[in-house]
């Protein structure tokens, strides 16, 4: 969702690049909500961090604590920005009416945070 956003909102300030450390593939629920936002991310990749075509970046934000303990050390600068991890949230949910909510939820709040890129970068 946070490589839709930037792609969305700021393509004309960040250059996004998205890859985790493990591939989960892309989350129908997580599509779904996006798309109701306006963002199509269907054709999103789940990479890994070795399928990028390039290694060097001005910037990695990591979005959820498991990346953040486990992210490479790369050169350059990195900030952790956590979000609830919506499968998690939704997994005793009993509809996808009531997982989407969870979704719709971390889909919002990583919005709002990808607006106030690059203004809340800040060197640790």
């Amino acid at each position: 969702m946070a490589e839709g956003w930037a792609k969305a909102l700021k393509k004309d300030m960040i250059e996004t690049w998205s890859a985790g450390i493990e591939k989960h593939g892309l989350n129908p629920l997580a599509v779904k909500v996006m798309a109701e936002a306006g963002v199509d991310i269907s054709q999103q990749e789940s990479n890994v961090i070795d399928e990028l075509p390039i290694k060097e970046f001005d910037w990695v934000i990591t979005l959820c604590g498991h990346a953040d303990e486990t992210c490479p050390f790369f050169p350059g600068k990195r900030i952790y920005k956590g979000f609830d991890d919506p499968p998690k949230l939704a997994a005793d949910a009993t509809s996808d009416e009531e997982k989407l909510v969870h979704y719709r939820r971390v889909r919002d709040e990583i919005r709002e945070f990808i607006i106030s890129l690059p203004d809340s970068l800040s060197v640790s």
